[in-house]
């Protein structure tokens, strides 16, 4: 089956590294990746490992880390990599919708609409949950099957359909403390917790700023086709020296706007204007 990639229910940076790698293919994987902080090559040393085995892969960190920028990079040198990565995200819908969607298949009615569901679509490939720890009970429940028997039951079948997936699952929230909190199931965290990879926020790799920076200012004045093409140093100690509440997705965003208000050969950064971004969203 032909690489495809599906996003269902609807921050994604581009980025490199600098990591030593032996293969050109595990090199170009990860080239969407920027930085060389410790921290990060830790995290990317981590993902290269998991990546060769089959396991379940949980993928922790804040809002904006890049904890879906690591999932597709496992993806991409993994076993699996010519299969589909199917991608749901568990807090842009209603549980009933959820449902509907993630555990679907194809009936008469929808035949037109849609030919099989997002497990099917999986099937061979990998099945990526962003925001596991907002899927609720019941379908943890569903999950937890699948995981186990390699099974599940479509929405209004009585009939089981065999699928063959890798899972990788992303969340900001402490999931030890969601099922300490009855709020998530604890076998199914067991299930999870086989290979935990931990993204640090930006304020725990500063000296990757600089880089992101850069980067950013680059990407979008060539996006725009504007002739902004440095950072002052004052403007780069600021950005550095800035926690970062949102991290990487906060920094990429404040680049953006900064190029769009920027007539000058040098990036102005409206520095007085840095707030937390809102962590409604995950990545």
């Amino acid at each position: 089956m032909a690489h495809q990639e599906i996003n269902l229910l609807g921050w994604e940076s581009i980025a490199r590294t600098s990591l030593s790698m032996p293969d050109e293919h595990l090199e170009n994987s990860f080239q969407e990746i920027v930085g060389d902080s410790p921290a990060l090559q830790r995290v990317l040393k981590l993902a290269m490992k998991v990546a060769q085995s089959d396991a379940p892969v949980l993928i922790l960190g804040e809002a904006g880390s890049g904890k879906e920028l690591i999932a597709r990079a496992i993806h991409r040198i993994s076993i699996r990599r010519n299969e589909s990565f199917v991608k749901i995200n568990c807090a842009t819908a209603g549980d009933r919708v959820l449902d509907s969607e993630l555990f679907a298949h194809a009936r008469e009615a929808e035949a037109e609409r849609r030919k099989t569901g997002p497990l099917e679509l999986a099937n061979k490939g990998i099945l990526f949950l962003k925001e596991i720890a907002r899927l609720p009970l019941d379908l943890q429940a569903k999950l937890l099957r699948l995981l186990e028997r390699r099974e599940f039951e479509p929405l209004g079948s009585a009939h089981s359909i065999k699928v063959d997936l890798r899972l990788i699952a992303t969340t900001r929230y402490d999931l030890g403390e969601r099922v300490a909190e009855q709020m998530f199931r604890g076998d199914l965290y067991d299930q999870l917790n086989v290979f935990p990879i931990r993204v640090p926020p930006l304020r725990e790799r500063r000296d990757d700023i600089p880089l992101l920076a850069r980067y950013f200012l680059q990407k979008f004045a060539r996006r725009m086709n504007k002739h902004v093409e440095t950072i002052p140093a004052e403007t780069m100690n600021s950005l550095v020296n800035f926690d970062w509440p949102g991290n990487v997705r906060q920094l990429e965003n404040l680049i953006a706007r900064s190029v769009v208000l920027t007539e000058t050969p040098a990036l102005r950064v409206p520095l007085a204007g840095l707030q937390p971004e809102s962590e409604a969203e995950s990545a």
